[in-house]
């Protein structure tokens, strides 16, 4: 297989592991799980942008949490951990293709989360700078038009089934890293792999 152009990824779930951090700041897996579940019915649903941090709150508030469980998330942006191989793969890479990624969230806490790996990005999309969260297509074009290659010419590695929504819909190849085990969303062509946890 060709070496694509340019390489996107989703950041929160292929790269880093947030899911900890949302467990975390909630005060258990099951709470987080709840509370992450009812945000992304929210960002999925919400159409224009809505600032993630009103929706990470509201989240909170409709799943029974404190709103202080926000502030625990957001304080702990800056030390997102990685998870093992992605900075290596990421390396491997480098200086091959062109590397992107796009995320959902703020602009403020996406420039945050990326620089948590030692990657020199070229192009960093948020929802915030797209207008719309993902799998809207809006946010994977914007990243093409800023790197300046087709969708033909470039590769998707998703955190979620659901990016599978928007990147058919752009034509962006897709490889799912599914290091969470989450199930795959109905409705949609399969990615062109499947990374099992583990």
């Amino acid at each position: 297989m060709t070496m694509p152009r340019a390489v996107l990824f989703d950041l929160l779930t292929a790269l880093l592991d947030s899911w900890s951090a949302w467990n975390a700041a909630a005060g258990s897996e099951a709470a987080g799980r709840t509370w992450r579940a009812e945000y992304l019915r929210l960002t999925y649903g919400c159409g224009a942008y809505v600032p993630y941090e009103d929706l990470v709150r509201q989240a909170a508030r409709t799943t029974g949490l404190p709103v202080s469980v926000a502030d625990a998330l957001e304080a702990s942006w800056g030390s997102l951990p990685v998870w093992s191989g992605a900075q290596a793969a990421l390396d491997r890479l480098a200086g091959r293709t062109r590397l992107a990624v796009v995320t959902n969230c703020s602009a403020r806490l996406g420039r945050m989360a990326a620089a948590r790996l030692q990657t020199p990005w070229d192009v960093v999309v948020t929802a915030e700078e797209a207008g719309f969260y993902k799998p809207d297509p809006r946010p994977y074009r914007l990243a093409l038009d800023r790197l300046g290659v087709s969708a033909a010419d470039a590769a998707f590695v998703a955190g979620s089934g659901y990016d599978v929504f928007g990147t058919s819909a752009v034509g962006l190849r897709t490889y799912w890293h599914n290091r969470v085990g989450l199930a795959r969303p109905e409705g949609r062509r399969r990615p062109k792999r499947i990374c099992k946890p583990g």
